[in-house]
């Protein structure tokens, strides 16, 4: 009887796994095993591994030995709460976390602006929209090392700077001026280069949603007599708000998190040095590889509860609509 049922379970099992649903499975799992070890190494194993150092005392001469560096618990997290180039120092050095702050913040907003603005003039049909569409996507497609060298090279403090030269031709100024070395105006400059750079991502988004919204509503307010700006205002904005809720956050997470932009135009100095360009000198500048970590995981953090405010309001109110 034993033998039966045994036999019985078998060949139950064998109909199962040779059923259509269960070689669908495992065609399924054999096609995201790539993705899945490629998340694992590149992104999960380098999350958690840093996680690790941020506890550790970790440098050049116990490199070699990681894995047995000393626990020193929260003594990297202190140091960066401590450290002169986070904090704020007074109204003029603002400290990396403020500037953070501020430089995500402004930058977004400008991109978003821009990207507003660009999408409105793009809807509108006109003759050579398409070449329009086209020189718009240039500032997001270039490279951002070839576009950041030819801001470099218009805002050279030498007399060759072409910034420089066109206001000495106009007698505007009488010296060349550092544009990237002037505190203050270097941030506005970096600022300006994000909105710049980013802002065709935030046009395309819009005008997509621009051009699906129901044109009846305009002829309604047609009717009864509504300006272009009352249009824009209680139709176009009210049928934008996710889309404009969803790019910011995403926008304001992701220039939070940018190191390159602000790297290549000012090398973190003269009030510029972002989160990210400071984790970058603890680790490879100042070889200290735990206080680097550390100031990775606050900038983490930082993310984690904008994506949490992205989820309960962007996602929550689109799923509602």
């Amino acid at each position: 009887m034993s033998n039966i049922s045994s036999s019985s379970l078998k060949r139950a099992l064998g109909r199962r796994w040779n059923s259509l649903p269960s070689q669908e499975a495992r065609l399924a799992w054999l096609l995201i095993l790539p993705t899945a070890l490629i998340v694992l190494g590149l992104v999960l194993f380098p999350a958690i591994f840093s996680i690790w150092i941020s506890f550790r005392e970790v440098g050049l001469t116990n490199l070699n030995d990681v894995f047995h560096a000393p626990f020193v618990g929260f003594e990297n997290y202190v140091k960066v709460f401590d450290d002169f180039a986070f904090k704020a120092q007074s109204w003029r050095n603002w400290g990396a976390a403020l500037t953070s702050i501020v430089y995500s913040f402004t930058a977004t907003i400008v991109t978003m602006l821009i990207g507003l603005g660009a999408a409105l003039l793009l809807n509108r049909p006109f003759r050579g929209r398409g070449l329009a569409r086209a020189l718009f996507l240039f500032p997001y497609i270039a490279p951002v090392v070839s576009v950041a060298f030819v801001w470099r090279w218009i805002l050279d403090p030498t007399p060759a700077g072409v910034l420089n030269d066109i206001l000495m031709r106009l007698d505007l100024i009488q010296i060349p001026k550092a544009y990237l070395a002037s505190p203050g105006l270097a941030l506005i400059l970096v600022i300006a280069f994000q909105g710049w750079r980013y802002f065709p991502f935030a046009m395309l988004m819009i005008l997509a949603r621009l051009q699906a919204i129901d044109n009846t509503l305009y002829e309604a307010a047609d009717v009864d007599g509504a300006s272009n700006w009352q249009k824009f205002l209680f139709i176009t904005v009210p049928e934008l708000r996710y889309v404009l809720g969803a790019l910011f956050l995403l926008r304001l997470m992701w220039t939070f998190n940018k190191f390159d932009d602000i790297y290549l135009l000012t090398g973190g100095g003269f009030g510029t040095k972002v989160l990210p360009v400071l984790t970058y000198e603890f680790s490879f500048r100042l070889h200290d590889f735990g206080r680097g970590s550390a100031s990775a995981m606050i900038l983490l953090a930082i993310l984690v509860v904008f994506i949490l405010v992205y989820a309960q309001t962007v996602m929550r109110g689109g799923e509602e609509s």
